[in-house]
């Protein structure tokens, strides 16, 4: 089997329910028996990940532990609507993709089907990725993206206290949506105020103010909130651009 070996740690030990959609539901039931068959609820992290050959993804079968849904999972972070959805709609739309050269191109591809999707979808795809600021059951790449090493500039403890509150108050102001930025090498305490800068808020290193009740949600699926999701959506892809770079790969 042609594979590239990339020596690094990833989680996917995340239950079938840990990506919701907009309104807050979890996945279909069937989902659910389908992601406990296949042990996704108790897998273990895995001591190295495999990163399949452009060859080997184009011309296999569709299914939860498919070489396209570990590759996807790398590169995306792992939810249940990329294995029921993404998974399967690129493993028919890939044969045909005969002049596919790059990791980049799959992005794009992959890119492409998720605008099509129904925005309840494209809502569950980008809450597959933590939280900023989030310190546990990160992947290896999440937590150096995030620059949440402890043993490499660990972050102030009042900055993380900051990025919990406005997650939440981020979440209260986007209903259904989760706050994703390309981090790009820029410490934890510029996202906090990348953040704040976005909620029209003074920066500061406070736990808890503004109250998260005083923030003034927006319609789910208005103007606004289209527009924030669109953002969330093509910054999951810078990521996952960047991350076949930090692998070596193109």
């Amino acid at each position: 089997m042609n594979m590239v070996v990339i020596g690094l740690r990833w989680a996917v030990s995340k239950t079938w329910n840990n990506s919701v959609n907009y309104l807050g539901n979890a996945g279909p039931a069937g989902l659910r028996c389908m992601m406990m068959q296949h042990g996704w609820q108790k897998r273990q992290v895995m001591s190295t990940s495999t990163l399949p050959a452009l060859s080997e993804i184009c011309h296999n079968v569709s299914g939860p532990d498919s070489p396209l849904a570990q590759l996807l999972s790398i590169l995306f972070e792992q939810s249940t609507v990329l294995i029921s959805t993404l998974e399967p709609q690129l493993t028919k739309l890939l044969p045909e993709a005969t002049t596919l050269s790059s990791y980049s191109e799959l992005i794009d591809k992959a890119l492409g089907l998720i605008a099509r999707w129904e925005l309840s979808l494209q809502s569950r795809f980008i809450s597959g990725h933590p939280r900023i600021g989030e310190t546990k059951n990160l992947s290896n790449l999440s937590a150096k993206e995030q620059g949440g090493r402890p043993d490499v500039n660990p972050t102030p403890p009042e900055v993380l206290a900051r990025l919990s509150h406005l997650n939440a108050c981020y979440e209260a102001r986007y209903p259904g949506l989760r706050y994703i930025t390309f981090v790009n090498g820029r410490s934890r305490l510029a996202i906090a105020e990348e953040m704040e800068d976005k909620l029209g808020l003074a920066h500061s290193l406070s736990p808890d103010t503004p109250a998260v009740g005083d923030i003034r949600g927006i319609d789910i699926e208005s103007e606004e909130w289209v527009v924030e999701l669109r953002r969330a959506v093509g910054d999951v892809g810078l990521i996952a651009k960047s991350r076949v770079v930090a692998l070596g790969l193109e």
